[in-house]
């Protein structure tokens, strides 16, 4: 199949939302059997809207609605537009912040993922039909990169699935085999530099020319993606997508550290997280989407819980898509204060990853005598360990204005991660206390 870009990618902006209004109602027609949004929207007509405006009029669907209405009617919850039958794809979420939730698709809403959605984004990342692409991870039930990787098939490239393998064996392969596109977390792909690094294999000078990572902000951290890309002498494109959502944002080649979020596919808005009100282009806050494919389950104004910033600049590609400047900025619920300021968990990555004798990390914020603060814990070879601790905790107090704590521990002590890393905890307040 070609890698062209195509017609639905390059409207202007009155084109796109004439798209997606006519997408939306299209969706909206196969509805008529899905009880979560009869309930929803019982008030509502969504088929008589005429204008984005009058579309912002629908009530947000939130993370919490999803998941008690699958514990109230399990195994998948009443957001099925379909009979059961019709259904042939289970897959769930990572769980990492809270309840797993489970999402069915149909074979026409998987084909909207895997060769639609998966077809934008490796042309917007310069895939083409001579790439050879590898997927180190576990293939389980979590989303991950199942969809990248039966779109790659669909789109006739060369694919190698590396499930069940330790690190140094996936180094093999990918090498053995002439890779050129790596799919895996930020946080893989520097563990796989690491363990290149142990056994003297210079990545860098290896056949991948491209890492397209997802699950984590770390794509579009500077810090973090340069020692990606120094590591493996590849180009990085930071791609964002949700299990329960789909794949959404990929970075175009032209445009480094813009993640552009597919919108012929998706409908994105960013509010006001206390308000709800709708935020101009330019404004920081929490990104909502409404998927306009994946009619068997799909979410409209699903408050993902990321916060970005999204901008209208063009493209250089050409794509009428609007971007998120710097990716996702981070988690609404693992933003944190200290003395007054809001601190990203990966505002604090950043900077850690901007020393490189740094291996891993971990970070925990507690209560002490009613403030808030920070502990990091760091990796690092142990004749240069007590001076990374002052220079990091100086660094930090720079960028962020207030001072963490910061212990060097044993190399090889602190986890690593092959899918989502989570290296913030969150210490109740009554533990922080007595401690």
């Amino acid at each position: 199949m070609a890698y062209l870009i195509e017609e639905e990618e390059c409207l202007g902006r009155v084109e796109m939302e004439a798209l997606q209004l006519q997408k939306f109602h299209r969706m909206t027609g196969e509805l008529t059997m899905n009880r979560f949004y009869a309930d929803k929207f019982a008030s509502h007509a969504p088929g008589d809207i005429a204008s984005l405006e009058e579309f912002r009029s629908l009530p947000f669907t939130t993370k919490d609605e999803v998941t008690a209405d699958q514990e109230q009617n399990p195994p998948y919850g009443t957001n099925l537009s379909y009979p059961i039958d019709r259904y042939t794809r289970l897959h769930q979420t990572s769980g990492t912040s809270g309840q797993r939730l489970r999402w069915l698709d149909t074979p026409e809403s998987w084909a909207w993922w895997t060769v639609r959605l998966w077809g934008i984004i490796y042309r917007a990342a310069g895939v083409t039909a001579e790439d050879r692409l590898f997927f180190p991870f576990s293939f389980g039930p979590f989303i991950g990169f199942w969809a990248a990787f039966e779109g790659a098939q669909q789109l006739d490239n060369f694919c190698f699935s590396g499930g069940g393998m330790s690190t140094a064996v996936r180094i093999a392969i990918l090498l053995e085999h002439n890779i050129s596109f790596v799919c895996c977390t930020p946080t893989y792909a520097l563990r796989m530099c690491e363990v290149a690094a142990e056994q003297g294999i210079d990545l860098a000078g290896g056949p991948v020319r491209g890492l397209i990572v997802a699950g984590e902000p770390g794509g579009a951290v500077p810090a973090v993606r340069g020692r990606i890309e120094e590591g493996w002498g590849a180009r990085v494109f930071d791609h964002a997508g949700m299990t329960e959502i789909g794949a959404l944002g990929i970075e175009c080649v032209e445009q480094p550290m813009v993640t552009r979020l597919i919108e012929s596919e998706c409908i994105a808005e960013v509010i006001d997280p206390d308000s709800g009100e709708t935020l101009p282009d330019g404004a920081e806050g929490e990104l909502v989407l409404t998927n306009l494919g994946r009619w068997g389950s799909p979410l409209i104004r699903y408050r993902t819980g990321d916060r970005v910033c999204l901008t209208a600049e063009p493209c250089p590609s050409g794509r009428g898509f609007r971007g998120m400047a710097g990716g996702i900025l981070g988690r609404q619920d693992d933003m944190f204060f200290v003395k007054g300021n809001n601190v990203y968990p990966s505002s604090v990555e950043d900077i850690v990853r901007s020393f490189p004798e740094i291996l891993e990390f971990q970070m925990q914020v507690r209560t002490e005598s009613g403030l808030t603060v920070l502990n990091i814990e760091i990796e690092a070879a142990a004749e240069a360990a007590a001076d990374l601790a002052d220079q990091l905790s100086d660094r930090v107090c720079s960028r962020l204005n207030f001072t963490p704590t910061v212990k060097p521990v044993k190399i090889g002590s602190l986890p690593r991660f092959e899918a989502k890393a989570r290296r913030i905890t969150f210490a109740p307040a009554a533990e922080s206390q007595d401690t």
